[in-house]
């Protein structure tokens, strides 16, 4: 009997010791739980750099995009994709609509129409000054032999600069022979002095920039009606790719000389244009 009764003792002994064990298990297991979590403040150091890092970018994206803005503000990179193409007589007729679409009326744009007999041959590129001007002009010698008026000049070559002016003097010798050539530019001399030579002198061909023969005009130094040949030096580029009616003020100042009796002579038939 005590020894039935002590083995139940026993027994509930050791339930009682492994309840309270498996409590106190509990909270230490809980407590080592709690110590192995690890610390997330090395992580919060780590991402402060790359952070800071993302900021960099953001700078050059906005410096990038700054820099395709000036680039597509230049024609020089426009130019540079396309292909040289030789000019045509469509193509002043549609500057001179794209001109003056805003400031006059359809009626007035159509009487701006140029009938295509007053157009010479346009260069194709293959020619060069001398040549293109002894096949749209083949009886130079005998005209100029003929013109004896002052204040007047028989061919009339507009270009964009004055440096250009020279360079068309230089590469017209094979054509001009005994011709005598004005320089119709400012820079080497005044309009007072070069409306003077005009009346002294006779001048068959005469190479300049619209600016200074309006000026010529204006003065009266020199008369339009005797003039039967306008070539204008179309397709040159200059380093930045641009021809001489890619540039607003050139275009606007040979837009004005046009209007100041030039197309009336066209209209005539009594000049002719060219475009070299």
């Amino acid at each position: 009997a005590e020894s039935a009764t002590g083995t139940k003792d026993f027994s509930n002994f050791q339930t009682l010791y492994f309840l309270e064990a498996s409590e106190g298990g509990g909270e230490d297991t809980e407590v080592m739980q709690q110590e192995t979590v690890p610390v997330p403040a090395p992580a919060k150091k780590t991402k402060q750099p790359k952070e800071c890092f993302l900021i960099q970018p953001r700078g050059k994206k906005e410096d990038s995009t700054k820099t395709r803005k000036r680039r597509k503000k230049k024609i020089t990179d426009v130019l540079a994709k396309s292909e040289p193409k030789p000019g045509t007589p469509a193509d002043l007729q549609q500057l001179m609509k794209d001109y003056y679409s805003s400031s006059r009326s359809v009626i007035e744009l159509e009487e701006l129409n140029l009938p295509d007999s007053c157009f010479l041959k346009a260069n194709d590129l293959t020619h060069s000054l001398s040549s293109y001007l002894k096949e749209i002009c083949p009886k130079w010698v005998k005209l100029r032999k003929n013109h004896s008026e002052k204040k007047s000049i028989l061919m009339l070559i507009i270009c964009s600069s004055a440096i250009r002016a020279l360079e068309l003097i230089r590469s017209m010798t094979a054509f001009r022979g005994d011709s005598k050539v004005m320089k119709l530019f400012a820079k080497h001399i005044k309009v007072q002095e070069q409306v003077k030579l005009l009346e002294k002198r006779v001048v068959h061909l005469g190479v300049g920039t619209p600016g200074r023969i309006k000026e010529l005009i204006k003065q009266g130094g020199l008369n339009l009606n005797p003039l039967k040949f306008l070539v204008f030096d179309w397709n040159w580029r200059d380093q930045k790719l641009r021809r001489m009616m890619d540039i607003p003020e050139i275009r606007k100042e040979v837009f004005e000389l046009l209007e100041m009796g030039v197309l009336s002579l066209c209209k005539s038939e009594s000049l002719k244009l060219g475009l070299f």
